[in-house]
């Protein structure tokens, strides 16, 4: 009896550094999925997200690749490793952390003064390091035209961000995908400017879809999931009420990165209770969404962190949640 094969997207959420625990997932589950009753049929991603995405995508339908290892090499890459980088590492978690606590800081804009952990000239050498993007375009090309002709079960690739001046979503895919696509998605503002691509600017997709994950459903040339793994950064609840400056910062950013993803998951889940109860026609497919979450109550200031000791962490918990994912999904 051949077995029942299942569509999997996966959706990966945006949190700066915090998506060092995105990257240790993938690392696990993507060699997992090779050879298994898996089909990806999807991949997106915000901000931080979107790199991982971006990275696991590209290692997974390059054969000349290993999405593990190109996850670990670029997060390598990323890290506050030379003297002079783990002091303005220091400088810009210890900023955001004073800021988090309500101490009066001057504001700056990203114009006039390089924050945050990395410029945006060394983020886009640091992706082109790693990522051929024009290689990147051609292997969209491909795929699309191969799931059109032949059905062929073969990922998209979506990155959100949003449109400074009039508010609307953006979801970059195909041919539009570029080292200037990653780096809208990731432009938060207060670190970096807003970048411009065809004469447009965008802000990070953590506005607007954090991550993806309607469109899965939505896009017509893109397979239905039977599963969303959802790899969540920002805890969904708390124990306790924030009250100083500092908790109270924190929940918010935690819950201005959530609302828009709760609002992906219920268009998922609405759909699901409308073909449930037979009001949609038989080709929609019921999508059930699993997260797999990073779980922990960490400072806004240290999604900016890139200390090694830091990124090791998150990378050795993404994979165990990972782990502890694969087993439950087989029992």
């Amino acid at each position: 009896m051949t077995e029942k094969r299942t569509n999997v997207a996966i959706a990966c959420q945006g949190g700066g550094s915090h998506t060092a625990f995105t990257a240790g997932a993938l690392q696990r589950l993507l060699p997992e999925i090779a050879g298994s009753q898996y089909d990806i049929v999807g991949f997106s991603g915000t901000s931080g997200g979107a790199i991982c995405a971006l990275l696991g995508w590209y290692g997974h339908v390059d054969p000349e690749l290993a999405p593990a290892a190109l996850l670990g090499e670029f997060w390598n890459d990323l890290k506050a490793t030379s003297p002079a980088e783990r002091y303005l590492n220091d400088v810009a978690v210890g900023w955001a952390e004073l800021r988090s606590q309500g101490v009066g800081l001057p504001d700056f804009s990203p114009s006039q003064t390089r924050t945050g952990p990395l410029a945006r000239r060394e983020l886009r050498q640091l992706l082109e390091r790693h990522v051929d993007f024009e290689h990147v375009r051609a292997l969209s090309a491909v795929i699309r035209e191969r799931r059109r002709t032949e059905d062929a079960l073969l990922p998209a690739l979506l990155v959100s961000a949003i449109d400074v001046l009039d508010g609307d979503f953006k979801v970059f895919r195909g041919r539009e995908m570029t080292a200037e696509a990653i780096l809208a998605s990731a432009a938060e503002p207060g670190l970096f400017e807003a970048v411009e691509i065809d004469g447009r600017y965008y802000w990070d997709g953590l506005f607007a879809k954090n991550p993806p994950v309607r469109d899965f459903a939505t896009i017509q040339d893109i397979p239905d999931p039977d599963e969303i793994w959802l790899l969540q950064i920002n805890p969904s609840s708390h124990a306790r009420v924030p009250r100083s400056p500092g908790e109270i910062a924190d929940r918010r950013n935690e819950l201005s990165g959530n609302t828009s993803l709760e609002q992906e998951i219920g268009f998922i889940e609405q759909t699901n209770e409308w073909i449930d109860a037979g009001y949609l026609p038989e080709r929609y497919t019921h999508t059930d969404v699993h997260r797999i979450r990073l779980d922990e109550e960490l400072p806004w200031a240290t999604k900016l962190d890139r200390s090694p000791a830091f990124i090791d962490t998150l990378f050795r918990t993404g994979r165990e949640r990972a782990e502890r994912f694969l087993y439950e999904q087989q029992t």
